[in-house]
Order: structure tokens, then C-alpha cells, then sequence
């Protein structure tokens, strides 16, 4: 029997109804269909990370995300660029889901980041700042050139991602994550 197809969890930073982000992702998942379960995971039901409320029982919204995230064989996450910087929500969320430093289902996870902006620089100091908290709470990010969609505003429509050459760019960005997780099976399995 062939193993089933990678899942992955897309986690968009923006919580806007017609965000590009969500966009993006939805067109990937529909891009990979054939070799990729790709499903869209929104913040909004995240709260504000507090101390008091990690424990056992969490809020609702972050066993969700925490359980996404543990299902997931790798992430893909785009972010917009705001102020230079990634949204609150995504750092929120990821504070969230690196609880407990060291076992937290984000730790050793292969993951994708993105990033898309109607500016011309598509979002990049934001990429950076994402790349950075990945590496902190010990996720592993796939190397690659960096994804930024500039002028994204110009590359969506209907919510979706028309741009050809973009979206190609972002499947291959797919491929190198899908690489990174039957790399990861094939340890494991050596291991064993």
C-alpha cells in the first residue's frame, strides 16, 4: 500500500476575510492536491497568550492550533508585513504553540514561510523576523530562497493567486518542504 499524501497545515498571519495570505495558501492547497493534503488553519480563535491559561486544559482555540500543528507532517505559514514586522496574531500564536520549550508540537516541525505585501519588497523584514522565532522555538525551516510576493494586491483575484509565475515559485518552495519530510520519515525509519 503507498503511504498517504504528506499533511500539511497552512497558517495564515492575517485575520482579514479577503487576506492575500489565506488566499495564497488556498491556491497552494489546490496546487499540491495531487502529492499534498494542504489545510488552512485561521487565528482568530487564538487569545492572547497568558501564562496562568497554559496548562493543561489551554483555551479552545489554542488545543486546536497545538493539535493542527501536531497532525501536520510540515507547516507552511504566510505572513503580511506590518510595520516592518510580522503581524501580532502570528508571533501570538506561535508563542502559543512553542509551549513546552523542548516538546511543543512546533519543535523539529518542517516548515515552509512566506510572505506577501502590496509593497514592492513583498513582506521580506517580516519573512526575516518569522524565520527568526522559527529557529528560537526550534522548528526546522526548509532552506531556500526566500518566498516574498510583492505587489501581491496585482497577483490576486477572486481570491486566488493568478500569478503563474508566482504561484510556481511557491510550488517548488512546496516540493523542497516535502523533500524535507521524507527525509525525516526515512531517518526515523532507519532509526527504528
Amino acid at each position: 500500500m503507498p503511504d498517504p499524501k504528506p499533511r500539511l497545515l497552512g497558517i495564515s498571519g492575517s485575520l482579514r476575510k479577503a487576506s492575500f495570505n489565506t488566499a495564497i495558501l488556498h491556491s497552494l492547497a489546490e496546487a499540491v492536491a495531487d502529492r499534498a493534503t494542504l489545510t488552512v488553519f485561521t487565528l482568530n480563535a487564538v487569545p492572547p497568550y497568558d501564562g496562568d491559561l497554559d496548562n493543561a486544559t489551554p483555551p479552545e482555540g489554542v488545543a486546536a492550533l497545538r493539535r493542527a500543528i501536531g497532525e501536520a507532517d510540515g507547516l507552511v505559514i504566510a505572513s503580511p508585513e506590518y510595520n516592518y514586522g510580522m503581524p501580532g496574531v502570528l508571533k501570538n500564536a506561535l508563542d502559543w504553540a512553542s509551549r513546552p520549550y523542548g516538546k511543543a508540537t512546533i519543535t523539529g516541525k518542517p516548515v515552509l514561510t512566506l510572505t506577501a505585501s502590496p509593497a514592492f519588497t513583498g513582506g521580506a523584514r517580516a519573512q526575516a523576523q518569522l524565520n527568526e522565532v522559527l529557529v528560537a522555538v526550534a522548528a526546522q525551516l526548509v532552506l531556500r530562497p526566500q518566498a516574498v510576493v510583492a505587489s501581491v494586491h496585482e497577483k490576486i483575484r477572486d481570491g486566488r493567486l493568478v500569478d503563474e509565475a508566482t504561484l510556481t515559485f511557491l510550488k517548488a518552495g512546496i516540493d523542497d518542504l516535502l523533500r524535507n519530510i521524507a527525509r525525516n520519515a526515512s531517518a526515523i525509519r532507519q532509526e527504528t
